[in-house]
């Protein structure tokens, strides 16, 4: 007798009848587990691992209540990103004794990329807005290391022309005691423009470009942040950082309110504080589980004659897992500034990611206070594995799930702009509403592609396509 249990694309099983001990038709009332057993961690440390165990040996548990736990231990350890698979098996051993294989198939974890990327906020703006210019592309190369030293470490680099020009450097490691609960994360990211938005006019973003196509805007951000993650789904992050931005003077001729003072930079240091609670089963497209985030920013420890704002947010997403085929996402986001206006590096609102109402992506709807909820019915009607090891021999590329979705969408929310602007109040301070049906395919990776139709009530339709989940 065997408990099959498939959670997304990794499974576990749960045996409870083994060639080790007797075929009995009852299983253990209480186990203890005698010895955990890792197999497929080539370069991932055993550590990293076993980190996301909620059990201990030589402790007693109630079976049902272990069963429980290897299915969230499970999620946890896929939702590191490490690996394609995750599989966790209690092997009986004599009665009430178990041990424990877990079975992981690694990912590729260094990974060059060409970037070629849409410099807009969506594929619908670029498309439409833009009329598809290439000239609107950003290309480069990014390289990638997803598993420094097996410790669960990322280091990202990233060069970049065409539309911004820009140098990226990120390094995370998640834990720097034996403990493993304490970490630090730093960032240093430079970038250059000859083309960018200077304000929003009938709810659309106005581009602006020098005659002679020279530089108009460099910006440059460094930031380091610590994580400390005491409980498996409770993290604390805190990030302390500098800004410095420059424009050209012809910018502040044609918004004389970018920076909101006078002289054309804008230089200043942040703090932010966020905690996050996530118990999502899979975090880039979660079907089951929950997610709460909070973050307060101070903008302007240092320079605060230049900028002295506090911006908080909040994102609360619950996911309902009707079945294994469907289930309901539902998520609000909310967004306020303290201050009346903001320069317009910090612009915020609906229509810039991740805050989109579905029918407006063509849209931008900027003001101090921002609502979002979010809704999503979906079907899983497609869930295939494909191997091709015959053609590619390296497992970690030798298989390619798909998954397809179909979904209906209800998403609503409001836009506070305290100044009231005339050109954009068709669609500021009004309450917003879209809807409509798609597709998600979720393939390799994890990568995820949405088509979809949508309604608005100004009563606009339009095909739009994205490429991550919605929330």
């Amino acid at each position: 007798m065997a408990l099959f249990i498939e959670l997304g694309t990794t499974k576990s099983y749960a045996q409870v009848d083994t060639s080790y001990s007797p075929a009995k038709k009852d299983t253990p009332d209480s186990v203890m587990v005698n010895n955990i057993f890792i197999v497929g961690n080539v370069k991932t440390k055993k550590s990293v691992i076993l980190r996301e165990l909620d059990f201990v040996t030589d402790f007693y548990y109630d079976w049902n209540t272990f069963l429980e736990i290897l299915i969230a231990d499970q999620k946890k350890i896929y939702n590191l990103r490490l690996f394609t698979s995750v599989e966790i098996t209690p092997l009986i051993t004599e009665e009430s004794q178990v041990e424990i294989l877990i079975t992981v198939k690694e990912r590729w974890y260094i990974l060059p990329q060409i970037i070629f990327q849409l410099a807009d906020r969506n594929f619908s703006e670029w498309w439409t807005n833009q009329d598809h210019s290439f000239s609107r592309v950003n290309y480069g190369l990014r390289l990638s290391h997803s598993n420094v030293g097996g410790r669960n470490e990322k280091l990202k680099f990233a060069g970049q022309l065409g539309f911004t020009k820009a140098l990226d450097l990120q390094y995370s490691k998640p834990y720097i005691d034996k403990k493993q609960k304490h970490g630090l994360a730093a960032q240093l990211t430079f970038k250059e423009n000859k083309t960018i938005p200077i304000k929003s006019e009938y709810n659309k973003q106005i581009f602006y470009t020098d005659e002679n196509e020279d530089i108009i805007k460099k910006s440059f951000l460094a930031a380091l942040r610590y994580t400390y993650r005491r409980s498996y789904y409770n993290y604390h992050f805190v990030t302390l950082g500098y800004s410095s931005t420059w424009v050209s003077d012809d910018v502040l001729t044609e918004n004389p309110n970018y920076f909101q003072h006078e002289g054309n930079k804008l230089r200043y240091a942040f703090a932010t504080y966020t905690f996050r609670h996530d118990r999502r089963d899979n975090v880039s497209y979660a079907t089951d589980g929950e997610l709460l985030q909070l973050s307060i920013t101070k903008y302007g420890i240092i320079f605060t004659d230049e900028l002295d704002e506090v911006e908080v947010n909040l994102t609360a997403n619950k996911y309902f897992k009707i079945s294994d085929k469907f289930h309901f996402n539902t998520g609000l986001t909310a967004d306020w500034f303290l201050s009346k206006t903001q320069p317009y590096t910090l612009v915020r609102g609906i229509g810039y990611n991740p805050n989109f109402i579905r029918g407006y992506e063509l849209n931008v709807i900027e003001g101090q206070q921002l609502y979002v909820h979010k809704n999503s019915f979906r079907w899983k009607f497609v869930d295939w594995e494909i191997d091709i090891s015959n053609l590619i021999p390296l497992e970690q590329f030798n298989t390619i799930p798909i998954r397809l979705y179909l979904s209906a969408n209800f998403d609503h929310g409001y836009v506070k702009d305290r100044n009231h602007i005339p050109e954009n109040s068709r669609l500021a301070n009004k309450y917003l509403m879209g809807y409509g049906t798609g597709i998600d395919l979720v393939g390799f990776y994890d990568a995820v592609f949405r088509f979809e139709y949508s309604m608005n009530n100004s009563k606009e339709g339009n095909f739009f396509f994205n490429f991550s989940a919605p929330f």
